[in-house]
């Protein structure tokens, strides 16, 4: 289990993310200027402090793919000559192994350090060069992957633009195994509604793919509170809008879920729905956009009772990370046959935890279910029925290696070749699998054009906490500099509500000075994203605008929502019958939705008292929902 730094640990004790800090330049002391953040970032070292950063994550690199078992105690090697190491020294004379990494599916190879799949050279002949030949490497991770799940770090990859998408159609158009089509899992954030990829399903599957069935699932839904009672079910109706809309043809559409693949939420009604199509179809993909959260739910199903007992302890968890296309090939696991036992014992477990209220829960679940609590508003507890019972664990060490001095260098003795558990014929020869694919690119989107520090700021982790401002005609709102919306004509003042990352932070000016303000401060901490100054902005593409003609329904439900590509969205509420026209703003190349009927309709009623001089309303965080668990009645 990997610690946590003392640093972040302090980091995340001096958190109070629900109070929004308005932030006062000159200008801003008359009211014409105010800055709201939240107060949970600090920015990453810069300079000389970055540096070391970046080196001591590659120095851990020299370990990618190396089991714990030949991690050598003692001392360490000097900081640089590791981190030349770690940024990986290739063999173009050793061929590809032809073993997948378990992370992302890349073929591993130390071949060439720019392309999928690669570890360092002396890493891979560690690995291939003992009893079990190029075997010896099934379960290791690439160094991308492994930056990414241990350092938060990007590797860029030299990768042609359609390649995630030839994986999914290749592996789409496969002959149908046990005489029945495959099932289809699409995924789709809900908070990119409308999804941008699932109107090209259709050109992936082409027209002699034989689909039983698709089934759409929208993720994400604990990041967004709830503004009205049933709004899971208007969530529901409005991702099957989006498939109709989408003239899906050729797959029959079976269910809509919605679930968080993250805090569980849905999860256990998802597996009992997919156990319930085993019957009428053969293998299971996951399908959906980068960032949708793919690889997440198929690490959670890998952990339910969806799969095989044995799997998780034979199969390796999928790499996740905030860069879109994490995944560059296809993972896998064997699905549990649902016999009539099984579900009868399953739905019993379901039966039994239903009935448990939070105090009887053990003290590790309240801790983990407390945890889940502040990432989201919806959570959910995944059990699992069919477990293997685990053997007792023997502590393997060598007493020769206690008898060295601190100042001495031990000699390692040699290891013993640990056998890594799989699956046997029996087991998988006529198993029916779940693939996790590669996620399709997002074009047109604003992530691409953004750096691996921007994207963890720009995509969020946390529930989000809305943030309501209530402006004026003249007057102006920054998402960063992501967008921008102009309050250009109207009557009466209106409501605008942002729905983004809580680290990023929204600007309020007037209209005679925004040009000025975006210019000084693009590229700046006052903005925030992009981040880099000059130097950054100069490949970073101007903000265009779009003229939106809204009329309001009323002080308490929106009109719509002014989605700012993957940067989020405001939501505009006005008085019945008022005419707004805005002027919104994004980066050149990305694409702005005018989103009518909005998603949140009621977003605006979810806010505290208006801060005195200021735009702004304080926030408001609405309590956690567990699904699954008896509520404890309170007097």
């Amino acid at each position: 289990m990997h610690r946590l730094a003392p640093a972040l640990l302090a980091r995340l004790g001096r958190r109070r993310p629900w109070a929004p800090v308005p932030w006062r330049g000159a200008a801003a002391a008359s009211g014409e200027e105010e800055l709201f953040v939240f107060p949970e970032y600090e920015p990453e070292p810069s300079g000389a402090a970055a540096a070391v950063a970046v080196t001591a994550a590659a120095v851990a690199v020299t370990a990618a793919a190396m089991p714990r078992r030949e991690r050598a105690p003692g001392r360490e090697r000097p900081l640089v000559a590791a981190a030349a190491a770690a940024t990986g020294r290739p063999d173009p004379s050793v061929p590809p192994s032809g073993v997948s990494c378990s992370g992302c599916g890349a073929e591993l190879q130390c071949r060439d350090g720019a392309a999928p799949g690669f570890v360092p050279a002396e890493k891979y002949r560690n690995l291939s060069d003992g009893p079990a030949g190029v075997g010896g490497l099934r379960g290791a991770v690439c160094q991308r992957c492994w930056l990414l799940a241990h350092h938060g770090r990007v590797l860029r990859l030299q990768l042609p633009p359609e390649q995630h998408r030839r994986v999914v159609s290749a592996a789409l158009r496969r002959p149908p195994r046990h005489g029945r089509g495959p099932l289809l899992l699409y995924l789709l954030d809900v908070l990119e509604l409308p999804d941008p990829v699932l109107p090209q399903l259709p050109e992936l599957l082409g027209p002699d793919v034989p689909v039983a069935g698709l089934l759409v699932v929208g993720n994400k839904v604990d990041l967004l509170p709830a503004d009205s009672p049933g709004h899971l079910g208007r969530l529901r109706r409005r991702v099957a809008a989006a498939c109709a809309g989408a003239g899906l043809r050729g797959a029959p559409l079976v269910d809509v879920r919605l679930v968080s693949a993250k805090t569980g939420f849905g999860l256990e009604g998802l597996v009992s729905r997919l156990q319930r199509s085993w019957r009428c179809t053969g293998d299971v993909y996951l399908l959906g956009a980068t960032n949708s959260g793919k690889s997440t739910l198929f690490n959670a199903l890998l952990r339910s009772d969806y799969c095989k007992s044995r799997a998780p302890d034979v199969v390796d968890r999928a790499t996740v990370s905030h860069w879109p296309g994490t995944t560059l090939n296809l993972l896998k696991f064997p699905i549990i046959n649902p016999t009539c036992d099984r579900i009868f014992r399953r739905q019993e477990r379901l039966r039994q935890e239903a009935t448990k209220t939070e105090d009887q829960l053990s003290s590790e679940e309240k801790m983990y279910l407390n945890h889940l609590k502040k990432q989201g508003y919806f959570v959910g507890r995944v059990g699992r029925t069919f477990q293997q019972p685990k053997s007792s664990s023997v502590v393997d060490f060598d007493p020769d290696m206690l008898s060295y001095s601190i100042d001495e260098d031990p000699r390692h003795s040699p290891k013993k070749h640990e056998e890594r558990e799989e699956f046997t014929y029996n087991e998988v020869k006529d198993a029916r699998w779940c693939f996790d694919t590669p996620g399709i690119v997002k074009e047109n989107c604003v992530l691409n054009l953004l750096t691996e520090k921007e994207v963890k700021l720009v995509l969020p982790t946390q529930a989000i906490v809305p943030r309501t401002f209530i402006l004026k005609p003249g007057m102006v709102l920054f998402l960063a500099a992501l967008g921008r919306v102009d309050y250009v004509e109207g009557e009466k003042p209106a409501w605008f509500s942002v729905v983004a990352s809580n680290l990023l932070p929204v600007h309020i000016s007037i209209l005679s000075k925004a040009d000025a303000i975006y210019e000084k401060h693009v590229g700046q901490e006052l903005l925030k994203v992009p981040m880099g100054g000059e130097e950054r902005m100069k490949e970073f593409p101007p903000l265009v605008p779009q003229d939106i003609t809204l009329k309001g329904i009323g002080t308490t439900e929106a009109v719509a929502d002014i989605k700012l590509s993957s940067a989020g969205w405001v939501a505009v509420t006005a008085h019945t019958e008022e005419k707004l026209l805005l002027r919104a703003y994004t980066p050149k190349g990305t694409t702005l939705v005018v989103r009518e009927p909005p998603l949140l309709p009621y977003i605006s009623t979810i806010r505290g008292a208006r801060i005195a001089g200021t735009a702004a309303y304080r926030t408001k965080k609405p309590p956690s929902l567990v699904e699954n668990l008896k509520t404890t009645e309170r007097r």
